[in-house]
């Protein structure tokens, strides 16, 4: 299990927390909302590139639609925290977009 993690606050000020893991991870077959990431090597922060939701976390990001943008962009790692119901999916991504404004989500 990964012990990394990561907080990131949305544009309302609510506090999500993500376990991190290296691109190319398998993740577990479960409902969350997930942020591809670039690990900066000046500071060792992370950039959000973009942030997303799924029913199912285990899909393949390697066939994501916006994979182009995220090789572009140098993608290093993947965030994910579980959450099963859609409702909340769809309100913790659309915070987070608005508080980061990811590149590869315009």
């Amino acid at each position: 299990m990964n012990d990394e993690k990561v907080t990131a606050t949305g544009a309302f000020g609510a506090k999500y927390s993500f376990y991190v893991y290296p691109w190319g991870t398998d993740l577990k077959q479960v409902g969350g909302v997930y942020m591809v990431l670039r690990k900066g090597s000046q500071n060792g922060n992370y950039d959000v590139l973009y942030v997303g939701q799924t029913n199912n976390l285990s899909e393949r990001f390697d066939n994501h639609h916006k994979k182009p943008c995220f090789d572009r962009n140098r993608k290093t790692h993947i965030a994910a925290m579980v959450e099963s119901s859609e409702v909340r999916r769809l309100n913790i991504e659309a915070d987070l977009i608005r508080k980061y404004n990811p590149s590869c989500n315009s």
